[in-house]
């Protein structure tokens, strides 16, 4: 009795002198046919009116064993009923039945993405699949898609200049086909030992005091809304995405408390903010937009503030001004050095440390589920530091209004 056929052996297998078929010991009639070239194909061998015949399946790694096991007891499963499937109305058939990547990765987003991944990763997990996935393989049969494929694709995306893109594409797409193997769509991902095509240092960096300084007078030149959000990021020590899709019902200023919901973190878990007054004092000086009922950060009324690369560089561009106008120079002045707005948040938890907050309040603040509040003992401690939260942020919020000459609110009600 022959062996069972093993991926691991598959791969292996050196290029024969002459064409060869090697039964699979599992399926009675699945061969996998090696050619000197090194091309493998998959083809099922029954007999038919006391004929014998050959059904070719398609070609490895494109089938995959798992799918030629499947493909093969469903042909012979039809000659047991009088039908030959190698006829091209059976082929036809057999295509009908199979899935394109475009319909798995519906099912993908439908049944993992938005059921278990807050509305922004799952808006970015669609984004990055449909622009760099569905439009090069849409309608391929998902088992036809190869390691040599998606590696391609990658190398397109790199060559455009977008590294991390490349890096984030990959994660998404891993995602994705180890899904598709989980479903038993797949046997093996074809994003199997593709390396991320760009190497990510974390980033360290955190402001000085006089940095922040700057960044403060700036955002009160710059206005509204951006300028109100860069200060409430500074402020509250929360990620970029949270504060910008800031709604009203989360707001309870009487108790200066904002309650992010669970769909709404990173993590998933909701998460209290106490309000400093210094916070409390910027939310109050947002001006009213119509129609802005649901949304703190809108210029619409119907959808919260985007464009950040954009204000990103008209905050830099005023910090230039700024900096030339204190230094009497009007040339070679540039902006802060590689700085970006999550680094406002990394500066604000070594503000809070600097100051002598516990690592385990600073993570509370933070609304991280990592270190000393991880695993075993996250799940059994579920106090909620909220006092000491609203320490942290006061105390930091202190240290923040002491960088200015002036009060950093002082320039908002000037404005409005």
């Amino acid at each position: 009795m022959s062996k069972a056929l093993t991926i691991k052996q598959i791969e292996a297998l050196k290029n024969p002198a002459r064409r060869v078929e090697l039964p699979d010991g599992i399926t009675v009639g699945l061969y996998l046919v090696m050619q000197p070239s090194g091309r493998k194909s998959w083809a099922v061998r029954f007999r038919m009116g006391g004929k014998s015949k050959k059904y070719t399946l398609g070609h490895y790694p494109q089938i995959t064993l798992s799918a030629a096991r499947e493909m093969a007891r469903t042909a012979l499963a039809s000659v047991a009923e009088g039908r030959d499937p190698s006829s091209k109305v059976a082929q036809r058939e057999s295509r009908v039945t199979s899935i394109t990547v475009s319909q798995a990765v519906d099912d993908f987003l439908k049944r993992y993405v938005n059921a278990n991944n807050r509305s922004t990763t799952g808006q970015e997990t669609s984004r990055l699949l449909r622009k760099e996935l569905l439009a090069q393989f849409s309608d391929r049969d998902l088992t036809s898609i190869t390691r040599r494929d998606l590696a391609d694709r990658l190398d397109t995306i790199v060559d455009r200049g977008a590294q991390i893109g490349a890096n984030r594409t990959l994660a998404a797409m891993r995602r994705f086909f180890n899904w598709c193997v989980e479903r038993d769509y797949l046997e093996v991902s074809p994003c199997a030992r593709i390396k991320a095509p760009a190497v990510e240092r974390t980033r360290e960096r955190v402001l000085s005091d006089s940095e922040i300084e700057v960044i403060l007078e700036a955002s009160c030149r710059i206005g509204w809304p951006f300028g109100h959000f860069i200060k409430l990021l500074i402020l509250t020590a929360q990620r970029r995405s949270e504060v910008a899709g800031m709604r009203r019902l989360e707001l309870d200023q009487a108790n200066g408390l904002w309650r992010i919901p669970a769909e709404r973190s990173k993590n998933l878990q909701p998460h209290e903010v106490p309000l400093s007054e210094a916070s409390l004092a910027v939310l109050a000086s947002i001006p009213s937009i119509e129609g802005s009922e649901e949304f703190v950060f809108t210029t619409t009324g119907r959808s919260t503030i985007s464009g950040y690369s954009k204000a990103k560089k008209r905050l830099d561009k005023e910090i230039e001004n700024i900096l030339k106008e204190r230094t009497a120079q009007q040339v070679d002045v540039k902006p802060l050095p590689d700085w970006t707005f999550h680094d406002l948040r990394r500066t604000a938890a070594t503000g809070m440390a600097r100051a002598g907050v516990a690592q385990q309040v600073i993570e509370k603040v933070l609304n991280h589920t990592s270190g000393s509040l991880a695993g075993v003992a996250g799940i059994y401690n579920r106090h909620a530091f909220t006092s000491e939260k609203r320490e942290a942020l006061a105390v930091w919020s202190r240290h923040v209004l002491t960088l200015t000459a002036t009060s950093v609110l002082g320039p908002i009600d000037q404005e409005n």
